[in-house]
């Protein structure tokens, strides 16, 4: 098994964001060659498991490491109050010498804001998924490249102005269910009214139902509707921005 829950991270020059939080991050982060303690920022797009599971045993092993230097955590009030109440199970406040986490909470609103610091500008959609969930839309500010992530989420009209002209869609494809998810052939109708320039599928269902790999017809399945270049996004994958 070669696939974990959709995460990913965004390094610049002077700082390094961590977009939601599944499995155990510090490990990947290793396997990437990113120290922890370079870990600045934190992005959760929603409360579901898949996304926030990681955040108690992040923390957790920080500090059993010994980290001193505050981490900034981003996302809608409806994530971070439940991600707080989670913390509060594992009595977080009563950790000794805990390094400081500061909770950033972001309206849901069209064109937010999120973070801004010299690498980055970033800025929030709200999206439809089961739960309130933004997606994000990131500028370079030292080379003006642009990455849109949807995050998940069935076809809405705000995707098209985070996805507006984006260098980079980043798209989910766990299949068409109407109410929080998109297939693959949707994603590319996405990118392609947006203007994007190129598509990465991710969030998609790995096996059937009988144990076989499932992945062979998404790229095509997009390529249907979107003509620039479609690829399948991979565990530990690298994209130059």
């Amino acid at each position: 098994m070669t696939h974990d829950n959709t995460h990913m991270v965004l390094e610049g020059q002077e700082s390094v964001v961590l977009i939601d939080c599944g499995s155990n991050p510090i490990a990947r982060l290793r396997q990437v060659g990113i120290d922890y303690e370079d870990l600045t920022d934190m992005i959760l797009t929603h409360f579901h498991p898949d996304h926030v599971l990681g955040v108690p045993i992040l923390l957790n092993n920080m500090w059993f490491l010994g980290r001193q230097r505050a981490l900034r955590v981003y996302g809608l009030h409806h994530c971070l109050n439940r991600v707080e109440d989670m913390m509060l199970m594992f009595t977080w406040d009563e950790w000794p010498d805990f390094f400081p986490v500061a909770f950033h909470k972001v309206l849901q609103r069209d064109n937010q804001l999120l973070l801004e610091n010299n690498d980055f500008r970033i800025t929030s959609w709200p999206v439809r998924h089961y739960v309130p969930t933004i997606g994000v839309r990131i500028e370079n500010k030292r080379n003006g490249f642009v990455v849109a992530y949807s995050c998940d989420t069935a076809p809405t009209r705000s995707l098209l102005e985070l996805a507006h002209n984006a260098d980079l869609l980043i798209h989910e494809a766990a299949g068409a269910d109407g109410i929080g998810h998109s297939s693959a052939e949707q994603a590319g109708e996405i990118a392609a009214e947006a203007g994007a320039r190129r598509l990465v599928l991710i969030h998609y269902e790995i096996f059937g139902r009988d144990g076989s790999l499932a992945t062979g017809h998404l790229v095509d399945e997009a390529r249907r509707t979107f003509d620039g270049p479609v690829e399948l996004a991979q565990d530990f994958a690298i994209y130059e921005v």
